[in-house]
């Protein structure tokens, strides 16, 4: 199982990215969905999460009204549209799901993609 994350870039302040992030490999289910972001503190903070019904989401404070986190369950693929970006929003974002793989007997783990940087910068 691997996640790829795609989307970053710089961005003026203001603006707009997209992120997206596709579960692959041996999956028999996606359970929570998400990003986080590592800024120049280095710690990891979450971003926004989404359960496996896809009606649940949660954001930190500071996204709130902002970005947009979505996902295809079909696709296994979960996504961040990021609107009226800020300089603060300047960060490594990662990707994590909870995967159950096929032949695990049920047990979830928690993966991650590679980090994508966003830059809001003019």
């Amino acid at each position: 199982v691997q996640l790829q994350a795609y989307g970053g870039g710089l961005v003026q302040p203001g603006g707009s990215l997209r992120l997206s992030c596709v579960a692959s490999g041996n999956i028999f289910s996606t359970n929570v969905m998400g990003w986080y972001r590592q800024g120049p503190s280095g710690h990891r903070d979450l971003v926004a999460t989404m359960g496996n019904g896809g009606g649940r989401s949660n954001y930190t404070d500071s996204v709130k009204g902002r970005f947009t986190i979505s996902r295809d369950n079909a696709k296994n693929t979960v996504s961040l549209q990021m609107n009226s970006l800020k300089p603060e929003d300047t960060a490594v974002y990662y990707c994590k799901s909870v995967i159950v793989p096929r032949g695990s007997g049920f047990r979830s783990t928690a993966y991650w993609g590679q980090g994508t940087q966003v830059t809001v910068s003019s």
